[in-house]
């Protein structure tokens, strides 16, 4: 008995597997997004869940959803988006950037930062504040991107919700910060509006890391949290178009999760600072 349910329940990882390997076809044909190389496991769960709340019993149902109903894929963007952010997130992070990163572009008449993944915003505005304080925010400019137009759209809009600003005060002073961090906030409603001058030096644009190009030359790479999700042949694509996108001395800032380590470029930067994976460009 326990033989046969094993047998049924291989029968039906094997029809997923299949069923997803097409969903992933058809979005990339009809939509231009590729998720083919995301880590499978994860994409699985996400893509069920989506199926669960749209209605439907098996991917192929999505798949046929998806194709007729952009709407739709909307919504199955959102859920393989990475969304969980925070502002001044990991707090020792920001306490590296300012040590260690500041005083490099302190050393330049411009710099630009790229933030790829940027999701809702939260770490734009976090690294806005950072430069602001720093004094160099005038001779930056950021590049916030991410894959989906929906986070970007919030992210423009800088209103988080008023209850997360108790967790982000505290993350604020952990990360050095040296004012109160309600003057870069106006609260409305149950929601706390950011300063429109944060976002002044910030362009937000749609870029997919998977098949998009380098835009520009930049000085700082942050993309935290991003790539855990990819394969191995993914990241090693996406640490390509970082390498290619940095100036000479550029840092690259990953997420605690993640490492240049075994990728093909590891001997193509020191660290800045292991622990808070922070590297810097030398050839």
């Amino acid at each position: 008995m326990a033989a046969k349910a094993d047998e049924q329940a291989a029968e039906r990882d094997d029809v997923d597997e299949i069923e997803l390997g097409l969903l992933l076809e058809g979005v990339y044909r009809r939509y231009g997004f590729d998720f083919r190389e995301y880590a499978p496991a994860s994409l699985r769960r996400r893509v069920w869940r989506r199926a669960h709340a749209e209605g439907v019993s098996t991917i192929s149902a999505l798949q046929d959803r998806l194709l007729h109903d952009p709407a739709c894929m909307e919504r199955l963007l959102l859920d393989l988006s990475i969304n969980v952010t925070a502002m001044f997130r990991d707090p020792t992070f920001y306490v590296a950037v300012r040590e260690k990163v500041v005083p490099l572009l302190r050393t330049y008449p411009f710099t630009r930062i790229w933030v790829a993944g940027c999701s809702t915003g939260e770490e734009v505005y976090s690294l806005a504040i950072l430069l602001l304080e720093e004094g160099v925010y005038e001779r930056a400019r950021i590049y916030a991107t991410d894959i989906n137009e929906s986070v970007l759209d919030r992210a423009r809009a800088g209103v988080f919700p008023l209850d997360k600003m108790r967790e982000y005060t505290q993350n604020y002073i952990k990360a050095g910060g040296q004012r109160a961090f309600s003057e870069y906030y106006l609260a409305k409603y149950d929601g706390a509006q950011f300063q429109r001058s944060l976002v002044e030096n910030v362009v937000f644009a749609q870029h997919n890391l998977v098949s998009d190009r380098s835009f520009n030359e930049f000085n700082v790479i942050v993309c935290r949290n991003v790539m855990i999700y990819f394969d191995r042949a993914l990241q090693d694509r996406v640490h390509r178009l970082f390498y290619d996108s940095l100036a000479m001395f550029g840092v690259l800032a990953l997420g605690a999760k993640e490492s240049i380590r075994f990728s093909p470029f590891e001997d193509r930067y020191e660290d800045l600072d292991a622990n808070e994976r922070l590297y810097k460009k030398v050839s």
